[in-house]
Order: C-alpha cells, then sequence, then structure tokens
C-alpha cells in the first residue's frame, strides 16, 4: 500500500514538472471541462467493464440468471459482485474528486487529473487480477486506485484556500 502511495506522488511530480503550457491544457472553462469529460471516461470504463462481465455470466448461467435478490448466486457471481461494488464505490468517489480537480486547480496542475484517472485505470486492472488471490494480492490495485483519488482531493482543496487566502 505505501509503494502505491509513493507511485502516485511520483506520478503526481511528474504531472506538476510537466505541466503548464507545455501540457497542452488550457485555463479556460471549457478545456477544464474536456479534460474532465475525458478523464471521466476511466471510472466509466471501468464500470462498464464490471456489469458487462456480471451480466454475460448471469445470463450464461442458469443458477445466476435470477440475479443475487432472488439466490444466494454462484461463487463466480459473488465474485463478479464483489468487483463491480468495489468499483463502483471508487467510482462515486473519483467522480467529483475529478470534477473538483478540474475547476480548482491552477492551470500548471491541471495534468493531475488525467494521472488520477491513468492511476484509476492501471490500480483498477490490478485490482481485478489480484481479486482472487486474497487481500494482499489486490492491495496495490485497490491503493492505485484510491490513493490518487484522495491525494488529487487533498491537493485540489490546498489549491482552492491558497487562492482564497491570497
Amino acid at each position: 500500500m505505501a509503494s502505491a502511495l509513493l507511485a502516485a506522488v511520483a506520478v503526481f511530480s511528474l504531472a506538476a514538472i510537466l505541466g503548464g503550457a507545455s501540457s497542452g491544457f488550457g485555463s479556460s472553462l471549457e478545456s477544464r471541462l474536456e479534460v474532465l469529460a475525458a478523464c471521466l471516461l476511466a471510472p466509466a470504463a471501468t464500470l462498464l467493464f464490471c456489469i458487462a462481465r456480471l451480466a454475460k455470466h448471469r445470463f450464461f448461467t442458469p443458477e445466476d440468471i435470477n440475479g443475487s435478490a432472488l439466490t444466494e448466486g454462484s461463487m463466480r457471481a459473488r465474485l463478479l459482485q464483489a468487483l463491480l461494488q468495489n468499483t463502483l464505490e471508487q467510482s462515486a468517489l473519483a467522480l467529483p474528486v475529478y470534477l473538483l480537480g478540474a475547476l480548482l486547480l491552477p492551470g500548471h496542475l491541471l495534468g493531475l487529473v488525467p494521472a488520477a484517472a491513468a492511476m484509476f485505470l492501471t490500480g483498477r486492472a490490478l485490482f481485478y487480477a489480484g481479486y482472487a488471490g486474497g487481500a494482499a494480492s489486490r492491495a496495490l490495485g485497490f491503493a492505485l486506485t484510491f490513493y490518487p483519488t484522495v491525494l488529487l482531493a487533498v491537493i485540489a482543496v490546498g489549491a482552492r484556500i491558497l487562492r482564497l487566502a491570497a
């Protein structure tokens, strides 16, 4: 988990160093909304992936076709549901934080939002790959999804507070 936090700090540092005029991000509201829209694709894509996997499984598995509310569900359905639930929770946190980042960060730090979205995708892929192996196998994936979102929220709110204090 600590390595994921260090990775988030390193990726954010790189994004901040490479930010500004050379990043291609403008400071206008339109530019910020374009960055936001692109970054929201990461959580949306992971949710789509999870929903599709569970739906496909249920459709082709007679014991699970009635859904989880009407049956206990097979072990595979419960695993896919757990992946979906965790991804939904992570996405519910990421969506408002990406919005905060896109609107509150100074222009030279706007690259932190796509950096967080890239780590979200990477983290989810590692989480999915390691989930069945237990907590230790999925920890890095969870942390690479969670820590960048939390760090982005802290930085965005901090930037806003500093601007208000100035």
